[in-house]
Protein backbone atom coordinates (compact mmCIF):
# COMPACT_ATOMS: atom_id res chain seq x y z
CA UNK A 1 0.00 0.00 0.00
CA UNK A 2 1.24 3.27 -1.02
CA UNK A 3 -0.19 6.75 0.17
CA UNK A 4 2.56 8.95 -1.83
CA UNK A 5 1.32 11.99 -3.44
CA UNK A 6 3.13 14.94 -5.53
CA UNK A 7 2.99 17.25 -3.14
CA UNK A 8 0.03 18.95 -2.14
CA UNK A 9 -1.86 16.79 -5.03
CA UNK A 10 -4.01 13.55 -3.07
CA UNK A 11 -6.97 12.08 -3.77
CA UNK A 12 -9.21 14.51 -2.57
CA UNK A 13 -8.06 17.70 -4.84
CA UNK A 14 -7.50 14.82 -7.56
CA UNK A 15 -10.98 13.61 -7.25
CA UNK A 16 -12.11 17.27 -7.32
CA UNK A 17 -9.77 18.67 -10.37
CA UNK A 18 -11.46 15.10 -12.12
CA UNK A 19 -14.96 16.30 -11.43
CA UNK A 20 -14.81 19.65 -12.67
CA UNK A 21 -13.29 18.27 -16.12
CA UNK A 22 -16.21 16.59 -16.52
CA UNK A 23 -18.30 19.23 -15.50
CA UNK A 24 -16.60 22.02 -18.28
CA UNK A 25 -16.58 18.95 -20.88
CA UNK A 26 -20.48 18.61 -20.33
CA UNK A 27 -21.02 22.30 -20.41
CA UNK A 28 -18.88 22.98 -23.88
CA UNK A 29 -20.56 19.71 -25.31
CA UNK A 30 -24.03 20.88 -24.58
CA UNK A 31 -23.74 24.75 -25.12
CA UNK A 32 -22.59 23.99 -28.33
CA UNK A 33 -25.19 21.74 -29.46
CA UNK A 34 -28.15 23.95 -27.51
CA UNK A 35 -26.83 26.93 -29.56
CA UNK A 36 -26.15 25.44 -32.39
CA UNK A 37 -29.82 23.78 -32.47
CA UNK A 38 -31.49 27.35 -31.03
CA UNK A 39 -29.68 29.73 -33.93
CA UNK A 40 -28.20 29.86 -37.14
CA UNK A 41 -24.89 30.38 -36.09
CA UNK A 42 -22.54 27.39 -37.41
CA UNK A 43 -20.25 25.91 -34.40
CA UNK A 44 -17.90 23.04 -34.36
CA UNK A 45 -19.78 19.78 -33.48
CA UNK A 46 -18.45 17.25 -31.31
CA UNK A 47 -15.68 14.76 -32.94
CA UNK A 48 -14.69 17.67 -35.36
CA UNK A 49 -11.11 18.31 -35.25
CA UNK A 50 -12.22 21.68 -34.30
CA UNK A 51 -14.41 20.52 -31.56
CA UNK A 52 -11.38 19.33 -29.40
CA UNK A 53 -9.30 22.18 -30.16
CA UNK A 54 -11.74 24.71 -28.68
CA UNK A 55 -12.55 22.20 -25.69
CA UNK A 56 -8.58 22.25 -24.98
CA UNK A 57 -8.69 26.26 -25.10
CA UNK A 58 -11.32 26.29 -23.12
CA UNK A 59 -10.41 23.82 -20.25
CA UNK A 60 -6.69 23.99 -20.09
CA UNK A 61 -7.13 27.97 -19.19
CA UNK A 62 -9.63 27.43 -16.60
CA UNK A 63 -8.15 24.63 -14.90
CA UNK A 64 -4.90 26.14 -14.23
CA UNK A 65 -6.42 29.79 -13.46
CA UNK A 66 -8.78 27.56 -10.77
CA UNK A 67 -5.41 26.37 -9.65
CA UNK A 68 -3.57 29.75 -9.40
CA UNK A 69 -6.67 31.45 -7.41
CA UNK A 70 -6.24 28.33 -4.63
CA UNK A 71 -9.60 26.39 -5.74
CA UNK A 72 -7.89 23.12 -5.41
CA UNK A 73 -6.56 23.32 -2.10
CA UNK A 74 -8.88 21.38 0.29
CA UNK A 75 -7.80 23.59 3.62
CA UNK A 76 -9.11 26.73 1.98
CA UNK A 77 -10.97 28.39 4.78
CA UNK A 78 -13.73 30.63 2.70
CA UNK A 79 -17.42 30.53 2.57
CA UNK A 80 -19.77 29.69 -0.14
CA UNK A 81 -19.60 33.71 -0.84
CA UNK A 82 -15.35 34.00 -0.72
CA UNK A 83 -15.39 30.64 -3.13
CA UNK A 84 -17.94 32.47 -5.72
CA UNK A 85 -15.51 35.69 -5.88
CA UNK A 86 -12.64 33.32 -6.06
CA UNK A 87 -14.17 31.75 -9.28
CA UNK A 88 -14.96 34.75 -10.90
CA UNK A 89 -11.44 35.88 -10.58
CA UNK A 90 -10.64 32.33 -12.29
CA UNK A 91 -13.09 32.77 -15.07
CA UNK A 92 -11.20 36.22 -15.79
CA UNK A 93 -8.30 34.83 -15.67
CA UNK A 94 -8.75 32.16 -17.81
CA UNK A 95 -10.75 34.40 -20.33
CA UNK A 96 -8.15 36.58 -20.60
CA UNK A 97 -5.28 33.37 -21.56
CA UNK A 98 -8.21 31.92 -23.48
CA UNK A 99 -7.93 35.11 -25.21
CA UNK A 100 -4.16 35.34 -26.15
CA UNK A 101 -4.20 31.94 -26.99
CA UNK A 102 -6.69 32.58 -29.62
CA UNK A 103 -5.12 35.68 -30.21
CA UNK A 104 -1.39 33.73 -31.06
CA UNK A 105 -2.81 30.58 -32.96
CA UNK A 106 -4.33 30.90 -36.26
CA UNK A 107 -7.70 29.89 -34.73
CA UNK A 108 -10.77 32.06 -35.15
CA UNK A 109 -13.04 32.99 -32.22
CA UNK A 110 -16.02 31.05 -31.35
CA UNK A 111 -19.04 33.00 -33.02
CA UNK A 112 -21.91 35.59 -31.31
CA UNK A 113 -21.69 35.51 -28.00
CA UNK A 114 -20.73 31.89 -27.85
CA UNK A 115 -17.90 31.99 -25.22
CA UNK A 116 -19.71 34.25 -23.41
CA UNK A 117 -22.75 32.19 -22.29
CA UNK A 118 -20.40 29.11 -21.98
CA UNK A 119 -18.41 30.70 -19.25
CA UNK A 120 -21.26 32.12 -18.04
CA UNK A 121 -23.01 28.55 -17.49
CA UNK A 122 -19.25 27.59 -16.44
CA UNK A 123 -19.29 29.72 -13.23
CA UNK A 124 -23.33 27.82 -12.39
CA UNK A 125 -21.87 24.49 -13.22
CA UNK A 126 -18.46 25.14 -10.72
CA UNK A 127 -20.55 26.68 -8.17
CA UNK A 128 -22.70 23.98 -8.11
CA UNK A 129 -19.70 21.47 -7.99
CA UNK A 130 -18.32 23.15 -5.59
CA UNK A 131 -21.97 22.74 -3.43
CA UNK A 132 -21.93 19.31 -3.69
CA UNK A 133 -18.20 18.39 -3.00
CA UNK A 134 -18.11 20.49 0.20
CA UNK A 135 -21.43 19.14 1.35
CA UNK A 136 -20.29 15.94 0.97
CA UNK A 137 -16.29 16.56 2.94
CA UNK A 138 -14.51 15.90 -0.04
CA UNK A 139 -11.39 16.65 1.50
CA UNK A 140 -11.78 13.03 3.51
CA UNK A 141 -12.24 11.04 0.43
CA UNK A 142 -8.47 8.75 1.14
CA UNK A 143 -8.33 9.27 4.18
CA UNK A 144 -5.87 7.08 5.85
CA UNK A 145 -6.13 5.87 9.58
CA UNK A 146 -2.70 6.14 11.24
CA UNK A 147 -1.55 5.02 14.66
CA UNK A 148 1.77 6.23 15.97
CA UNK A 149 4.21 4.29 17.82
CA UNK A 150 5.38 6.04 20.34
CA UNK A 151 4.36 9.06 22.66
CA UNK A 152 7.06 11.31 23.57
CA UNK A 153 8.74 14.04 21.76
CA UNK A 154 9.46 12.72 18.17
CA UNK A 155 5.61 11.97 18.46
CA UNK A 156 4.80 15.14 19.54
CA UNK A 157 6.27 16.75 16.70
CA UNK A 158 2.33 15.69 14.74
CA UNK A 159 0.85 18.28 16.87
CA UNK A 160 3.27 20.87 16.49
CA UNK A 161 3.20 20.61 12.60
CA UNK A 162 -0.30 19.55 11.97
CA UNK A 163 -1.83 21.84 14.98
CA UNK A 164 -5.17 23.07 12.79
CA UNK A 165 -7.75 20.29 11.65
CA UNK A 166 -7.49 21.58 8.30
CA UNK A 167 -4.06 19.82 8.44
CA UNK A 168 -5.00 16.71 9.02
CA UNK A 169 -7.95 16.03 6.63
CA UNK A 170 -5.82 13.30 5.30
CA UNK A 171 -5.55 11.42 8.04
CA UNK A 172 -7.67 9.54 10.58
CA UNK A 173 -5.34 9.95 14.05
CA UNK A 174 -6.23 6.76 16.04
CA UNK A 175 -3.62 6.84 18.61
CA UNK A 176 -0.60 6.59 19.95
CA UNK A 177 1.50 3.73 21.93
CA UNK A 178 3.50 4.31 24.37
CA UNK A 179 6.76 2.45 24.71
CA UNK A 180 9.90 2.10 26.16
CA UNK A 181 12.46 5.20 26.27
CA UNK A 182 9.41 7.71 25.55
CA UNK A 183 10.10 11.26 26.69
CA UNK A 184 7.89 12.40 30.07
CA UNK A 185 8.30 16.27 29.04
CA UNK A 186 7.05 15.79 25.80
CA UNK A 187 3.97 14.47 25.20
CA UNK A 188 1.34 14.76 22.61
CA UNK A 189 -2.67 15.04 23.13
CA UNK A 190 -4.67 12.38 22.11
CA UNK A 191 -5.58 8.89 22.82
CA UNK A 192 -2.45 6.91 23.87
CA UNK A 193 -2.30 2.73 24.49
CA UNK A 194 -0.38 0.28 26.28
CA UNK A 195 -0.83 -2.83 23.87
CA UNK A 196 -1.95 -5.92 26.09
CA UNK A 197 -1.56 -8.44 22.39
CA UNK A 198 0.44 -8.03 19.50
CA UNK A 199 1.27 -5.14 17.70
CA UNK A 200 0.22 -6.90 14.50
CA UNK A 201 -3.57 -7.89 16.12
CA UNK A 202 -3.80 -4.42 17.67
CA UNK A 203 -3.49 -2.93 14.30
CA UNK A 204 -5.84 -5.91 12.02
CA UNK A 205 -8.26 -5.26 14.75
CA UNK A 206 -8.61 -1.42 14.60
CA UNK A 207 -8.14 -1.76 10.64
CA UNK A 208 -4.97 1.09 10.59
CA UNK A 209 -3.71 1.21 7.56
CA UNK A 210 -0.32 3.01 8.43
CA UNK A 211 1.69 3.01 11.35
CA UNK A 212 4.21 6.03 12.09
CA UNK A 213 7.16 5.11 14.04
CA UNK A 214 7.92 7.81 16.07
CA UNK A 215 9.96 6.01 19.14
CA UNK A 216 12.33 8.56 21.23
CA UNK A 217 14.50 5.74 21.78
CA UNK A 218 14.00 2.75 19.03
CA UNK A 219 17.33 0.73 19.71
CA UNK A 220 15.65 -2.55 21.59
CA UNK A 221 12.19 -1.30 21.96
CA UNK A 222 10.28 -1.29 18.72
CA UNK A 223 7.95 -4.55 18.27
CA UNK A 224 10.43 -5.73 15.13
CA UNK A 225 8.76 -9.18 14.60
CA UNK A 226 5.35 -7.48 14.44
CA UNK A 227 6.44 -4.14 12.26
CA UNK A 228 7.30 -6.51 9.98
CA UNK A 229 4.38 -8.60 9.70
CA UNK A 230 1.75 -5.86 9.57
CA UNK A 231 4.16 -4.70 6.86
CA UNK A 232 3.27 -8.51 5.10
CA UNK A 233 -0.32 -7.77 5.65
CA UNK A 234 -0.15 -4.41 3.84
CA UNK A 235 0.29 -1.63 6.27
CA UNK A 236 2.27 1.48 5.22
CA UNK A 237 5.30 1.95 7.64
CA UNK A 238 6.66 5.15 8.01
CA UNK A 239 9.18 7.31 9.63
CA UNK A 240 7.62 10.32 11.62
CA UNK A 241 10.29 12.74 9.57
CA UNK A 242 8.77 11.21 5.99
CA UNK A 243 5.38 11.54 7.80
CA UNK A 244 5.91 14.93 8.47
CA UNK A 245 7.14 15.86 5.13
CA UNK A 246 4.60 14.30 2.99
CA UNK A 247 1.36 16.15 5.14
CA UNK A 248 2.64 18.81 5.44
CA UNK A 249 5.55 20.32 2.83
CA UNK A 250 7.94 20.83 5.06
CA UNK A 251 10.96 18.90 6.51
CA UNK A 252 11.12 18.88 10.63
CA UNK A 253 14.93 20.52 10.35
CA UNK A 254 15.18 20.40 14.52
CA UNK A 255 14.92 16.35 14.21
CA UNK A 256 16.85 15.11 10.91
CA UNK A 257 20.40 13.73 11.19
CA UNK A 258 23.42 15.03 9.64
CA UNK A 259 22.84 11.86 7.29
CA UNK A 260 19.44 12.98 5.64
CA UNK A 261 21.50 16.28 4.16
CA UNK A 262 24.26 13.65 2.77
CA UNK A 263 21.18 11.14 1.23
CA UNK A 264 19.44 14.32 0.19
CA UNK A 265 21.87 16.60 -1.89
CA UNK A 266 21.10 16.32 -5.41
CA UNK A 267 23.76 16.21 -8.51
CA UNK A 268 25.00 19.81 -8.89
CA UNK A 269 22.99 21.09 -12.64
CA UNK A 270 24.88 20.77 -15.87
CA UNK A 271 26.09 24.18 -18.04
CA UNK A 272 23.08 22.75 -20.52
CA UNK A 273 20.71 22.91 -17.19
CA UNK A 274 21.80 25.82 -16.16
CA UNK A 275 21.16 27.46 -19.30
CA UNK A 276 17.67 26.04 -19.96
CA UNK A 277 17.24 27.70 -16.77
CA UNK A 278 17.99 30.83 -16.74
CA UNK A 279 16.35 31.17 -20.55
CA UNK A 280 13.05 30.03 -18.66
CA UNK A 281 13.49 32.57 -15.62
CA UNK A 282 14.32 35.33 -18.49
CA UNK A 283 11.02 34.47 -20.49
CA UNK A 284 8.72 34.94 -17.97
CA UNK A 285 11.08 37.98 -16.68
CA UNK A 286 9.46 39.52 -20.36
CA UNK A 287 6.42 38.35 -20.16
CA UNK A 288 5.67 39.56 -16.72
CA UNK A 289 7.14 42.79 -18.02
CA UNK A 290 4.89 42.71 -20.89
CA UNK A 291 1.92 42.37 -18.46
CA UNK A 292 3.26 44.63 -15.52
CA UNK A 293 4.79 47.54 -16.91
CA UNK A 294 1.49 50.04 -16.38
CA UNK A 295 1.60 49.06 -12.61
CA UNK A 296 5.39 49.69 -12.46
CA UNK A 297 4.81 53.16 -14.33
CA UNK A 298 1.97 53.97 -11.15
CA UNK A 299 4.42 52.60 -8.83
CA UNK A 300 6.87 55.07 -10.19
CA UNK A 301 4.22 57.96 -9.51
CA UNK A 302 2.64 57.38 -6.42
CA UNK A 303 5.75 57.03 -4.75
CA UNK A 304 7.37 60.50 -6.27
CA UNK A 305 3.17 62.18 -5.45
CA UNK A 306 3.66 60.69 -1.85
CA UNK A 307 7.30 61.75 -1.06
CA UNK A 308 8.26 64.83 -3.63
CA UNK A 309 9.80 64.60 -7.09
CA UNK A 310 13.14 64.33 -6.13
CA UNK A 311 12.50 61.05 -3.66
CA UNK A 312 14.18 57.50 -5.00
CA UNK A 313 11.82 55.33 -6.31
CA UNK A 314 13.88 52.30 -5.62
CA UNK A 315 16.65 50.99 -2.91
CA UNK A 316 18.61 48.37 -3.03
CA UNK A 317 20.21 45.87 -0.42
CA UNK A 318 22.90 43.12 -0.11
CA UNK A 319 21.45 39.79 0.22
CA UNK A 320 23.04 36.23 0.01
CA UNK A 321 23.09 34.32 -2.43
CA UNK A 322 24.20 30.84 -4.43
CA UNK A 323 26.96 29.49 -2.34
CA UNK A 324 26.97 32.06 -0.25
CA UNK A 325 27.76 34.70 -2.11
CA UNK A 326 26.68 38.62 -2.21
CA UNK A 327 24.68 40.35 -4.97
CA UNK A 328 22.35 43.57 -4.81
CA UNK A 329 18.70 43.32 -4.71
CA UNK A 330 16.42 45.77 -6.31
CA UNK A 331 13.27 46.62 -5.37
CA UNK A 332 10.73 49.58 -5.12
CA UNK A 333 11.64 51.67 -1.84
CA UNK A 334 7.79 50.92 0.44
CA UNK A 335 9.74 52.43 3.73
CA UNK A 336 10.53 55.95 4.90
CA UNK A 337 13.12 57.51 3.55
CA UNK A 338 14.96 57.10 7.63
CA UNK A 339 13.95 53.58 8.29
CA UNK A 340 16.86 52.16 9.14
CA UNK A 341 18.20 55.32 10.71
CA UNK A 342 18.77 53.50 13.91
CA UNK A 343 20.81 50.64 12.48
CA UNK A 344 19.47 47.21 10.95
CA UNK A 345 15.60 46.38 11.53
CA UNK A 346 13.20 43.37 10.93
CA UNK A 347 10.59 44.45 8.87
CA UNK A 348 7.35 43.85 11.08
CA UNK A 349 4.30 42.89 10.02
CA UNK A 350 2.57 46.45 10.43
CA UNK A 351 5.63 48.52 10.43
CA UNK A 352 5.19 51.69 10.90
CA UNK A 353 8.18 52.51 8.57
CA UNK A 354 6.26 51.53 5.72
CA UNK A 355 4.52 54.59 3.78
CA UNK A 356 0.86 54.63 2.47
CA UNK A 357 1.95 53.69 -0.70
CA UNK A 358 4.34 51.00 0.35
CA UNK A 359 1.58 49.11 2.29
CA UNK A 360 0.00 48.35 -1.57
CA UNK A 361 3.23 47.81 -2.76
CA UNK A 362 3.89 45.17 -0.31
CA UNK A 363 1.10 43.61 -0.26
CA UNK A 364 0.46 42.98 -3.76
CA UNK A 365 4.19 41.84 -4.30
CA UNK A 366 4.35 45.51 -6.73
CA UNK A 367 7.54 46.14 -5.01
CA UNK A 368 9.15 42.70 -6.06
CA UNK A 369 9.07 44.43 -9.89
CA UNK A 370 12.40 45.25 -9.95
CA UNK A 371 13.88 41.91 -9.02
CA UNK A 372 13.37 41.21 -13.02
CA UNK A 373 16.65 42.81 -13.31
CA UNK A 374 17.93 40.20 -10.81
CA UNK A 375 16.56 37.45 -12.91
CA UNK A 376 18.00 38.77 -15.98
CA UNK A 377 21.49 39.26 -14.38
CA UNK A 378 21.41 35.69 -13.32
CA UNK A 379 21.76 36.75 -9.46
CA UNK A 380 18.25 35.01 -8.92
CA UNK A 381 15.46 32.81 -9.86
CA UNK A 382 11.65 32.67 -9.92
CA UNK A 383 11.48 30.10 -7.32
CA UNK A 384 13.81 29.40 -4.32
CA UNK A 385 14.34 30.36 -0.62
CA UNK A 386 13.87 33.94 0.07
CA UNK A 387 17.48 36.31 -0.06
CA UNK A 388 18.48 37.09 3.60
CA UNK A 389 20.76 40.10 4.72
CA UNK A 390 24.12 39.02 5.33
CA UNK A 391 23.92 40.63 9.27
CA UNK A 392 20.99 38.22 9.41
CA UNK A 393 22.00 35.51 7.62
CA UNK A 394 25.24 34.96 10.03
CA UNK A 395 23.11 34.99 12.87
CA UNK A 396 20.97 32.14 11.33
CA UNK A 397 23.99 29.92 10.27
CA UNK A 398 25.50 29.93 13.83
CA UNK A 399 22.43 29.38 16.02
CA UNK A 400 20.04 27.19 13.64
CA UNK A 401 20.76 23.68 12.36
CA UNK A 402 21.56 23.35 8.23
CA UNK A 403 20.34 27.07 7.50
CA UNK A 404 23.40 27.42 5.06
CA UNK A 405 21.79 24.12 2.94
CA UNK A 406 19.19 27.02 1.44
CA UNK A 407 22.44 28.53 0.14
CA UNK A 408 22.85 25.81 -2.20
CA UNK A 409 20.15 27.07 -4.40
CA UNK A 410 19.79 30.33 -6.18
CA UNK A 411 17.46 32.39 -3.93
CA UNK A 412 14.02 32.96 -5.83
CA UNK A 413 11.53 36.11 -5.64
CA UNK A 414 8.75 33.10 -4.36
CA UNK A 415 9.01 29.87 -2.98
CA UNK A 416 7.43 27.15 -1.48
CA UNK A 417 8.05 28.69 2.04
CA UNK A 418 5.98 31.88 0.72
CA UNK A 419 3.16 29.99 0.00
CA UNK A 420 2.82 27.28 2.69
CA UNK A 421 4.25 30.01 5.94
CA UNK A 422 2.07 33.40 6.45
CA UNK A 423 4.80 36.24 6.93
CA UNK A 424 7.07 36.59 10.18
CA UNK A 425 10.20 38.18 11.07
CA UNK A 426 12.66 36.82 13.52
CA UNK A 427 14.70 33.65 14.07
CA UNK A 428 11.09 31.21 15.14
CA UNK A 429 10.31 32.30 11.89
CA UNK A 430 13.37 31.56 9.77
CA UNK A 431 13.03 28.14 11.96
CA UNK A 432 9.92 27.70 10.21
CA UNK A 433 10.49 28.94 7.01
CA UNK A 434 13.74 26.68 6.52
CA UNK A 435 11.41 23.37 6.98
CA UNK A 436 9.86 24.47 4.07
CA UNK A 437 13.06 25.73 2.04
CA UNK A 438 14.72 21.87 2.67
CA UNK A 439 11.69 20.76 0.87
CA UNK A 440 11.55 22.58 -1.76
CA UNK A 441 15.49 21.56 -1.94
CA UNK A 442 15.03 18.13 -1.77
CA UNK A 443 11.80 18.00 -3.98
CA UNK A 444 12.80 20.92 -6.69
CA UNK A 445 12.07 20.31 -10.32
CA UNK A 446 10.72 22.19 -13.03
CA UNK A 447 6.95 20.88 -12.87
CA UNK A 448 7.20 21.98 -8.74
CA UNK A 449 8.45 25.41 -9.84
CA UNK A 450 5.60 25.77 -12.09
CA UNK A 451 3.06 24.79 -9.53
CA UNK A 452 4.59 27.34 -7.39
CA UNK A 453 4.79 29.93 -10.17
CA UNK A 454 0.88 29.48 -10.39
CA UNK A 455 -0.33 29.04 -7.02
CA UNK A 456 1.48 32.59 -6.20
CA UNK A 457 -0.83 34.23 -8.40
CA UNK A 458 -3.25 33.74 -5.14
CA UNK A 459 -0.75 35.38 -3.18
CA UNK A 460 -0.52 38.57 -5.48
CA UNK A 461 -4.25 38.36 -6.89
CA UNK A 462 -5.51 38.62 -2.91
CA UNK A 463 -3.28 40.30 -1.02
CA UNK A 464 -2.07 37.16 1.32
CA UNK A 465 1.46 37.28 2.76
CA UNK A 466 4.15 40.05 2.41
Amino acid sequence: MSHSRFHDLNLSNATLIFADILVLFSIFTLSLVGIGYFSAISLPHYGDATFFIHLILYTLPLQVALLAVGLYNEKLRENFNGIAVRLIVALILAYVLASGFYFILPIPYLPGLSRELIFFLTFMGLMASRFVAISNNYEKIGQVRVLVIGAGERASLIEKCMRRKADRVHVDLYGYVKIEGDSSQHTPKGTKFELDCPLNEFVSKHKIEEIVIAADERRGNLPVDSLFNCKLEGVLITDIIDFIERETGQIAVTHIYPSWVIYNDKKPASFIAKTLNWLFNSSVAVLILLFCWPLILFAILFIKLEDGISSPILYSQQRIGLKGKPFKIYKFRSMSLDAEKDGIKWAEKADPRITRVGHYLRKYRIDELPQLFNVFRGDMCFVGPRPERPHFSEQFEESIPYYNHRHNVKPGLTGWAQLKYPYGCGKEDAIEKLKFDLYYIKHRSFILDLLILVRTSEIVLFGKGR
